[in-house]
């Protein structure tokens, strides 16, 4: 230690501090005692320092502070500082130094010495510094005490009080982290990855849920640790998860002796895992059980007061989250299972080409939306293909979604043109007194010729994919959405009309598809584009791939994907005649009646041609008769590999035709019934302001091809 001159700094060899009595400085001879003896019993000494000789008095009991025998000592601040550690000793220093410049009259510290045995101890000093008339130090008188006792006893407290903060915070973090849950599986997957079980030294947990009077587990706990046959327990069977079940209460079990008194039949399947302690927490909410949860231990015994209060904390909190999961997988599952049921069960074949249709629910929020597909089989072989959404994400959406798809899928059927399928569509929306409107694209398609005519009512652009992969947008003049339009009195929709090449793919879908955070609709347009270039060419596993970035992207919006990809399929054989017959023009018929002729020996049906001939003739007296207006008459060779001949006559009534017995004496009612025996197959086809009858023959092959007459 260094000691300098009483009129400048004095750097001690010892911490001092406030405290001491003021008494004259001793000078020679024995030490005197500076405290009492009472002083000793407790380890505390004094001390009285002469800055101005440098000399230092220290009675027994400060000398056994230091760990000095009397002998030993030569009352040298120099030798205590030999004791000292050093860095605490040059801080100390400098303390003493500061309180003697600034003019402070005492001062006071902790500082850590080297006993003889080397182990650490602390110690507390505290002086009074004594000035003479001008204000220069000349004394310094303190107490010395061992503090061990004091600062170990400190410091557990501030562990103990810092471990439950830890605790606590744990509990926090991990009820904050679950209330991000959805399902039950996330609140399992979070408990076993959080930093929860680690901090309370769980190896692993095991899950509950009470179904129907019945305990499933859902989390297994470690490795090896199931027992089979417990996958479904009785809530009265001898297991831990049933008895905090029954009784609502934590059961926590000290050591593993307990575990195998408690539950021996249990412990017996379980014993070779090593666990040591166990913690079950019944799992409660609105004052009912919903499960159990139990966190196993493999490295301690017994639990404190405050770990089994943050535990139950923990175990409410959990048991809240997984009631909110529960609900929200109900709700999400009835939502869902709505909207399937409104979408087609079954996706009709169409010749000449391949569809595939996909619906992909957000993986964000429990509710469904309005999005929906559909295919309609059509009149000649077309196919009328429908993508569209409903405005909102609620079961309010997925109902009129429902409405709204079998409207539309009737004025089709009903073969009316596609701009007066979606007007009627739009009408009836918004008569349905609904404040939602719908985004929509009706694409009629005949695959026999590749024509396609597309109607958009504010619903995003298709798509056409070429065999090789490349993708192009289609630019459809549209309309205003669905319920709107009606609102406004814009009806009119236009329609676009392309043709698709044998593998080309028409791409329809809603806006989930492209729609992305931060982008507009164009970028999100050209990343659909790339993604289908890149992906796979069969049409199935397209739809997939498309459903799966999808859903690794995420997003709060519904997706429905309809692809109709165009066949390779052979050109028709024979031609096509059409003739208008006027109701009150009798050449028209007569003549039609001999066009009819000379087409069916054209086309190499002259063995059928008086059958031909005698049906067709009978629907177009029967359409002229029993209509107002005339008939439109259409015979044309069916594409495909058995060669049929097609007679089709249309007219403006809506009402069918039907079937009755004409009696012995009776003159009229043998029609259909001629038409039924003489063709192979016969119909009625709605179309749009009227009906069309048809029937087909087969017909024997040519070898030659057919001429069109």
């Amino acid at each position: 230690m260094v000691r300098e001159d009483p009129a400048g700094p004095s750097v001690a060899p010892m911490s001092a501090g406030s405290g001491g009595a003021d008494t004259a400085p001793a000078t020679g001879g024995a030490a005197a005692p500076i405290l009492s003896t009472f002083g000793a019993a407790f380890r505390m000494g004094g001390f009285d320092w002469d800055l101005t000789t440098g000399v230092m008095r220290m009675d027994e009991a400060a000398l056994d502070v230091f760990d000095f025998a009397p002998g030993e000592y030569d009352d040298r601040p120099e030798t205590l500082g030999s004791r000292v550690l050093p860095d605490e000793g040059r801080q100390l220093d400098t303390l003493v130094a500061q309180a003697l410049k600034d003019g402070s009259d005492q001062y006071g510290a902790y500082f850590r010495i080297r006993r003889r045995d080397g182990s650490h101890q602390w110690t507390h000093t505290q002086g009074i510094v004594h000035r003479d008339a001008t204000g220069r130090p000349v004394r310094i008188i303190g107490v010395l005490r061992d503090a061990t006792h004091e600062l170990t006893e400190s410091a557990a407290r501030l562990g103990l009080d810092e471990g439950r903060r830890q605790r606590a915070g744990v509990v926090e973090g991990t009820t904050a982290a679950l209330a991000y849950a959805r399902t039950v599986q996330d609140v399992i997957d979070l408990l076993n990855d959080s930093h929860a079980l680690e901090h309370f030294g769980a190896a692993s947990l095991v899950m509950g849920l009470l179904e129907s009077g019945r305990i499933h587990l859902v989390a297994e706990g470690p490795d090896g640790a199931f027992v089979p046959g417990t996958r479904f327990t009785r809530v009265d069977e001898p297991y831990p998860m049933s008895e905090v079940i029954r009784t609502l209460r934590p059961r926590f079990i000290d050591t593993s002796e307990d575990f195998a008194a408690s539950f021996p039949v249990l412990w017996q399947h379980i014993s070779s895992l090593g666990i040591t302690a166990a913690a079950y927490l019944p799992l409660i909410a609105q004052a009912r059980p919903i499960g159990a949860l139990g966190l196993l231990y493999s490295d301690r015994t017994g639990f404190s007061e405050d770990e089994r209060t943050l535990l139950v904390a923990l175990g409410s909190s959990i048991a809240q989250s997984l009631q909110r999961a529960m609900l929200y997988e109900q709700e999400h599952d009835l939502a869902e299972g709505l909207q399937q049921a409104m979408l087609p069960r079954r996706i009709p074949d169409a010749d000449g080409a391949q569809i595939a249709v996909r619906y992909r629910s957000a993986r964000l929020g429990r509710d469904i939306g309005g999005d929906w597909y559909d295919v309609i089989p059509l009149p000649g072989g077309r196919v009328g293909a429908v993508i569209g959404d409903v405005q909102g994400h609620d079961t309010h959406a997925a109902a009129v979604m429902g409405q709204l798809r079998i409207v539309l899928r009737a004025y089709a059927a009903e073969g009316h043109t596609p701009a007066t399928v979606m007007a009627r569509a739009s009408v009836f929306l918004h008569e349905l007194d609904t404040d939602r409107f719908a985004t929509c694209t009706y694409a009629e398609t005949d695959p026999a010729t590749g024509v396609v005519q597309v109607v958009r009512a504010g619903h995003v652009d298709p798509l056409v994919r070429e065999e090789d992969g490349r993708c192009r947008r289609i630019a459809v003049e549209g309309g205003l959405p669905l319920g709107l339009s009606a609102e406004f009195g814009r009806l009119d929709y236009p329609v676009t009309t392309l043709e698709l090449d044998p593998g080309q793919t028409l791409m329809l879908y809603t806006d989930g598809l492209v729609e992305k955070p931060g982008a507009d609709l164009d970028e999100g347009l050209e990343w659909l584009s790339s993604l289908v270039r890149r992906g796979p060419s069969d049409l199935q596993d397209l739809a997939d791939h498309l459903c799966d970035v999808v859903a690794e992207r995420g997003g709060e919006d519904d997706v429905a994907i309809l692809l109709l990809r165009r066949l390779g399929v052979p050109a028709p054989t024979g031609g096509r005649f059409r003739q208008h017959v006027a109701q009150s023009d009798p050449e028209a018929l007569s003549a039609a009646r001999h066009m009819i002729r000379a087409a069916v020996r054209a086309w190499g049906a002259g063995d059928r041609a008086d059958e031909i001939e005698l049906v067709a003739d009978e629907l177009m007296t029967n359409a002229l008769m029993h209509t107002d207006g005339g008939a439109i008459l259409t015979l044309r060779i069916l594409p495909g590999a058995e060669r049929r001949l097609r007679v089709e006559v249309e007219d403006r009534s809506s009402a069918l035709p039907r079937r009755r017995e004409a009696g012995e004496a009776g003159v009229s009612g043998r029609g259909l019934l001629l038409v039924d025996q003489l063709s192979d197959d016969w119909g009625v086809e709605p179309r749009g302001g009227g009906k069309c009858v048809w029937c087909e023959f087969t017909v024997t092959p040519r070898p030659a091809q057919d001429p069109v007459p």
